[in-house]
């Protein structure tokens, strides 16, 4: 069991709430929970009802989705809980809007996931001034974290932004340099938006988080067992994170901007092929649970 805690919180990546009990026996605690559709569609319950030949209606996805997030949100610390709203590349910001009241309303440690494009901003924008919790994902770039920050100004509670360092990763960039640009970043903010590294593939990732001070990190139960394994390992000041690819080749750095964060957010570009091929994803992993519409 971990008695030092770092001082980054810990959330389990997945969807399954015996996995969080047995990530949470195993450590002591859980700070929080992230959750997605590509998740919810692994969780054993809906893997066991779809094997049986069941696919359920949208109304029953929500259902299952929200017994699933219930169950979990006892298990779990202040970090909380992230739901994430179903979106395809075309829905508006009004849909995620209304999805996003509902599913804050499921839970009280409820944070809502809108995708990082210009209508899960503009969802994000308006769940902040009602109070709503938001975790905007699917971020590749520093624009869009500096986006994030300026669309969520003036929020009474920490935004969190998730940058995905695995699947920059998978394209030759070192992903924890996009966690490192944000954070240098937000230095010159005002503190609102919290950096939640995810797409956390190793222990090398994990550590360099806790490095450099993110403060929250998302992370595959096999990643936290492995960190348990090695006996909770910290980085020390001599820590060094090297960004290998699967061949061993160094990755490319991802070189620091100066932007400005007082501006507004619709002046940032914040296209990313690779937010839209997350959301694609995620679409199609919900629709794989469903059954077709008449």
């Amino acid at each position: 069991m971990l008695t030092n805690r770092p001082r980054t919180k810990i959330l389990v990546d997945g969807g399954d709430p015996y996995e969080t009990l047995r990530i949470k026996n195993l450590m002591g605690f859980v700070d929080g929970q992230t959750t997605n559709p590509s998740l919810i569609a692994k969780n054993p319950e809906i893997q066991r009802l779809n094997a049986s030949g069941h696919k359920l209606s949208s109304q029953e996805e929500k259902e299952e989705y929200k017994k699933i997030v219930q169950s979990i949100s006892p298990l779990v610390g202040d970090a909380g809980v992230s739901i994430e709203v179903f979106a395809d590349l075309d829905t508006r910001a009004e849909e995620m809007l209304a999805q996003g009241e509902e599913m804050f309303s499921w839970i009280p440690n409820a944070y809502v996931k809108y995708p990082c494009t210009h209508e899960g901003l503009r969802a994000a924008q308006m769940s902040v001034q009602k109070s709503i919790r938001v975790n905007i994902t699917l971020c590749f770039s520093q624009e869009q974290a500096a986006a994030v920050y300026a669309a969520t100004k003036g929020s009474k509670a920490p935004v969190y932004v998730s940058p995905f360092v695995g699947r920059l990763d998978d394209r030759g960039e070192d992903g924890m340099d996009l966690v490192r640009n944000i954070k240098r970043m937000y230095e010159r903010g005002d503190g609102h938006v919290h950096v939640l590294a995810a797409s956390i593939r190793n222990l090398n990732h994990l550590l360099c988080s806790f490095a450099l001070g993110a403060e929250l990190t998302t992370v595959p139960s096999k990643i936290l067992e492995e960190w348990a394994v090695a006996g909770f390992p910290m980085p020390d000041r001599d820590f060094r994170y090297k960004g290998v690819d699967a061949k061993g080749n160094s990755l490319k750095v991802i070189p620091y901007k100066k932007l400005d964060l007082n501006v507004p957010w619709e002046s940032f570009d914040i296209a990313h092929e690779l937010t839209t091929k997350g959301i694609q994803k995620f679409v199609v992993d919900y629709q794989n649970t469903l059954r077709p519409s008449a």
